[in-house]
């Protein structure tokens, strides 16, 4: 049986309790109890004293103070498991409303961007990693959670293993990218640090993966040294993934199942920055071709 840590309190463990029942994300978790303790520096008492009117004023505090709205409504998310879970008492948020996000279009890189970026890498592990970012549209975390087993040279795929949302699903591996893979995979095995049945993109210590930040440090690296001015993320080579295969008329719906997305709309937008199909448009002015 659990035994309570001293240090934490009978409703923090409560609520720790909870969230491990449900099997949360334990990024999510820190972000949940983040989102009350804020809530109880603000009040300067246990938060589940809390009123409506007090929950208000705290989310006036919050904007007041220049919190972002995407701050604003991470917090909201927090409070809201703790108010209706832990507490059960879903009254409390009722004046509680998330904050409309800005809508903007993501920073994309032209085809001829990406490839000079990713051979600009400094060393092979970072130039596969990339290319798996890039040529298989995946997350940061998805590319650094990838094992040996995971590449199937025979489908063709990649393995994706409780991507996000929690859910399995197989990423195309295209014949350039499987060609990088091997490359490297030759030249950690050689090196021994490539463990049989262990991670794609091992650390410093090979029973450890690729951290994310080290993954976009290498991106931003090699960024600076391709001349790119842009703003970039590893994420950045999702979009391009994404952006280049709609602008090679790969259905929208195709692309949707490969990103992982559960709704259509998510993946619309990058109809906003394909912007070969913009150029194919003929604009109003323009005469049109004879039929």
């Amino acid at each position: 049986m659990d035994t309570i840590n001293p240090a934490v309190t009978p409703l923090r463990q409560r609520m720790l309790e909870d969230m491990r029942l449900r099997k949360l994300d334990p990024r999510t978790q820190v972000a949940y109890i983040r989102a009350v303790r804020k809530l109880a520096a603000y009040l300067h008492r246990s938060p589940d004293t809390a009123s409506v009117e007090d929950l208000r004023n705290f989310q006036l505090h919050l904007v007041d103070t220049g919190t972002s709205p995407m701050t604003l409504n991470a917090t909201q998310t927090g409070l809201r498991f703790f108010f209706d879970v832990t507490l059960q008492r879903v009254d409390l948020m009722a004046r509680m409303h998330p904050v409309k996000l800005p809508h903007k279009v993501p920073v994309v890189l032209s085809v001829q961007e990406t490839t000079r970026l990713i051979a600009a890498a400094t060393n092979v592990k970072h130039q596969a990693a990339l290319s798996v970012a890039y040529g298989a549209g995946l997350r940061a975390s998805e590319v650094i959670g990838l094992k040996v087993t995971d590449v199937d040279s025979q489908r063709m795929t990649l393995r994706v293993e409780q991507g996000k949302g929690r859910k399995d699903r197989y990423a195309m591996l295209s014949p350039v990218l499987l060609q990088r893979l091997r490359t490297w995979w030759r030249i950690a095995n050689a090196q021994g640090r490539m463990r049989p049945g262990g991670w794609l993109f091992p650390g410093l210590d090979p029973a450890d993966p690729l951290t994310p930040r080290q993954l976009n440090r290498a991106i931003h690296a090699a960024a600076d040294a391709a001349g790119i001015d842009k703003r970039v993320s590893t994420h950045t080579l999702r979009h391009g993934f994404a952006t280049h295969l709609l602008e090679r008329k790969v259905d929208i719906r195709v692309i949707q199942v490969l990103l992982g997305h559960k709704r259509l709309e998510t993946t619309a937008i990058y109809t906003h920055v394909a912007t070969d199909l913009l150029r194919e448009v003929i604009g109003p002015l323009e005469p049109l071709p004879p039929s």
